[in-house]
């Protein structure tokens, strides 16, 4: 299996694509304008403690302010100990400052999400100042593996100013002078982290302050998307190329042979096609091979995914062509999740099937092909109802909020009112005006289409609104209006 990287980098953004044997799978975007603040560390300030949910809203030096919730504080030995329960204004007051972590991006209307569960991540290992703990990722399924990376870290432990660490993916068979040289980096950064934070406490710093900030995407694609599984990896951009060159010679010096430079005239992503995918992913409706279909909702609450046969009608009989296409579209749809970073609840409408064997092996070959996604996901058996209920961690903007915005016209609606249906309400409005003012004159401002339909096919109904009311309605086209704007306008 093919496995490239593509980092596409203009002075405006870069974007990094995934592409598996020949097939874009993921997108991430990061604009100059807009970087993704997950991971960076800050110095904050609780502006307001809120019991009832638990909770506290800090300062942080964003537009919005961030939410911080209990669940995600370090509470100390002490207060877990105690015989009383632990409520957040036992370990937050209004003024108080902390450092915390951002672990999700601000959404829509949401601000950040916080935590005081700090974590700093390396090539191999991931760093927790404030735990003990000592984990290896569940993907290192060789428990012989799983020791021996264990081993290694509390060997060198002492050696250490404490803290716990998670033995990251891509440790798997590494030796442990490389184990050894990420701990004594993280244990540098750490210090340089804590000498910043409490240069704040000066009163010349201001707090909220940022003590630490992410890698830039480039970088960060380099340490926790590129692995042993990545042929290659290909820059369009001469100094970012450099960069990414020193950054990996020091650091993941196996995989530096595989970043090349692209000097090509014609730009990487036509190249490979991921432009055309990238469009297409925009669209609710996403064609299958085989002839049926997917159709995506994306909405505040919730993202909806069904299924349906469309043109395939199969070989054998209905049951077959049924399972076939929901076969199919299991691949399918986590593609799609991954490639438009769709999180939070996910519903998905499978095409009902009568045989349980048959829900059995398309929930099978849906739980297969998520093992490939690097987010975390919880899903549920196939329900009574054909149904696969999912949750997918979401942690910065889909790719659909990323490049589109709400519509101006229909306000996120997804439909607009008929041109019939405006039509009839301005006859009530029209009605509506004429009792409220005693004026000779009605003047009604419409769209051209509304126009056209009024003077065309409601013509007559105007003339007898006309001599019911006494009045003369006079209509004005005004292009500028969208097809549900109209004002009707005494005169």
């Amino acid at each position: 299996m093919s496995d490239e990287l593509l980092i596409n980098v203009t002075p405006q953004e870069t974007r990094v694509a995934r592409v598996e044997n020949g097939m874009l799978q993921e997108v991430v975007i990061e604009r100059a304008s807009k970087r993704g603040l997950v991971g960076n560390i800050y110095k904050g300030k609780v502006c307001r403690v809120l019991p009832g949910m638990q909770a506290a809203f800090l300062e942080i030096g964003l537009q919005r302010t961030a939410f911080l919730h209990l669940s995600d504080i370090v509470i100390s030995e002490e207060k877990k100990n105690s015989s009383k329960e632990v409520t957040i204004g036992d370990v937050l007051r209004d003024g108080q400052e902390l450092l915390v972590q951002v672990v999700k991006d601000p959404m829509g209307t949401k601000g950040a999400r916080l935590t005081t569960h700090i974590t700093i991540p390396a090539r191999y290992l991931v760093f927790m100042p404030n735990s003990n703990h000592i984990g290896v990722s569940q993907k290192i399924d060789d428990d012989k593996e799983r020791e021996r990376l264990k081993s290694i870290i509390k060997e060198l432990l002492p050696e250490f100013d404490g803290g716990g660490y998670i033995v990251r993916t891509v440790a798997e068979g590494i030796s442990e002078q490389a184990v050894h040289a990420d701990m004594i980096f993280l244990q540098k950064l750490w210090a340089s982290i804590r000498e910043t934070s409490t240069q704040g406490n000066n009163k010349t710093s201001k707090v909220p302050i940022m003590v630490y900030e992410d890698l830039p995407l480039a970088m960060r694609v380099m340490r926790d998307l590129a692995d042993s599984s990545v042929d290659a990896i290909s820059i369009d951009s001469r100094e970012t190329f450099t960069k990414v060159m020193k950054f990996a010679t020091k650091f993941i010096p196996e995989l530096a042979p595989n970043i090349g430079y692209y000097p090509g005239e014609r730009p990487i992503f036509d190249l490979y096609g991921v432009e055309d995918e990238i469009q297409r992913s925009l669209q609710s409706k996403i064609p299958l091979k085989s002839g049926g279909y997917l159709i995506i909702d994306q909405t505040e609450a919730m993202t909806t995914v069904d299924i349906n046969t469309g043109a395939y009608v199969g070989n054998r009989n209905l049951e077959e062509t049924i399972f076939k296409t929901n076969l199919e579209a299991t691949q399918a749809i986590v593609r799609q999740l991954r490639l438009r970073n769709l999180g939070g609840i996910i519903i998905i409408d499978f095409i009902d099937m009568k045989e349980s064997e048959h829900k059995r092996q398309v929930l099978r070959a849906f739980e297969k092909a998520l093992e490939r996604d690097h987010a975390k996901t919880c899903i549920t058996e196939v329900s009574s109802l054909g149904l696969i209920e999912m949750t997918r961690k979401r942690t910065r903007e889909s790719l659909e909020h990323i490049l589109c915005e709400e519509c101006p016209v229909c306000n996120g609606k997804g439909t607009v009112k008929t041109v019939e249906t405006v039509a009839f309400e301005i006859f009530r409005e029209i009605i509506r005006e004429a009792r409220q003012f005693d004026t000779e004159k009605l003047l009604v401002l419409a769209s051209q289409q509304v126009g056209e339909y009024l003077l065309d096919e409601e013509s007559s109904s105007i003339a007898e609104l006309e001599e019911f009311l006494q009045r003369s309605i006079q209509l004005k086209i005004d292009n500028e209006y969208s097809q549900e704007q109209y004002d009707v306008v005494p005169m």
